[in-house]
């Protein structure tokens, strides 16, 4: 679906990683070895949503060491040297682009409303996260918070009310994590726990529900 919107299923997979580690900066092969994407297409796409201004970009400083596995190659010599060992395809030759740092505009007039995006369909779409917890229990109440409408303060950023097998709703929220890339802080209630809470007004449970969230699934009345 994102694919389709963006045009690019790159670009949707470079989007999420940006969006989820705004204080973070990328650079080319880490991104593509990260990604598991070929380079010319990780290159165009970066130097396109820098274009579009929702990326900025610094020079790579030259005193910093970068990690063995990011050497690249720096001639045409050391290319015929290297293809005598194994064979190198073309877009491993370096460009002016490679020797840049990237991260997200924060400031960027869409940023916003693009992470919201991203964040809402990959959660309720792409994965099928809902159907996926739905089949693994009696799920009861879900509610998005905390990063997912962008509040840092929230207490948690997934709440779960209902009953579950435990190692298969583990596993889950791992896969969402790896997709997201980045931990999820989440609660997971029993009904019962849940009713008790909320009727002696638990302040946990107030404060999460009180501020902004979104609701996915309410098959229990939130009302005290």
């Amino acid at each position: 679906m994102l694919g389709k919107l963006f045009g690019s299923k790159t670009r949707v997979k470079i989007l999420k990683l940006f969006l989820s580690k705004p204080d973070e900066r990328f650079y080319i092969r880490q991104i593509a070895r990260d990604l598991k994407l070929q380079l010319n297409s990780v290159r165009r796409e970066l130097e396109n949503l820098e274009q579009f201004g929702l990326l900025t970009s610094s020079p790579m400083d030259l005193s910093e060491k970068p990690p063995e596995e990011e050497i690249v190659i720096q001639t045409l010599s050391d290319v015929k040297e290297s293809k005598k060992k194994k064979k190198i395809k073309k877009e491993a030759l370096p460009t002016k682009t490679d020797k840049k740092y990237f991260r997200v505009n924060t400031d960027f007039i869409l940023y916003e409303e693009i992470k919201a995006l991203i964040i809402k369909a990959q959660v309720l779409y792409e994965k099928d996260f809902i159907n996926k917890i739905s089949k693994i229990g009696n799920l009861r109440l879900l509610i998005l918070s905390g990063y997912f409408v962008n509040d840092p303060a929230a207490p948690v950023d997934l709440f779960i009310v209902g009953k579950f097998n435990k190692n298969k709703l583990t596993k889950l929220i791992g896969e969402l994590e790896s997709d997201l890339n980045r931990e999820i802080n989440y609660t997971i209630m029993a009904l019962k726990e849940y009713q008790f809470r909320r009727d002696i007004t638990d302040i946990f449970l107030y404060d999460l529900l009180e501020r902004r969230n979104i609701v996915v699934i309410d098959l229990i009345s939130r009302k005290p």
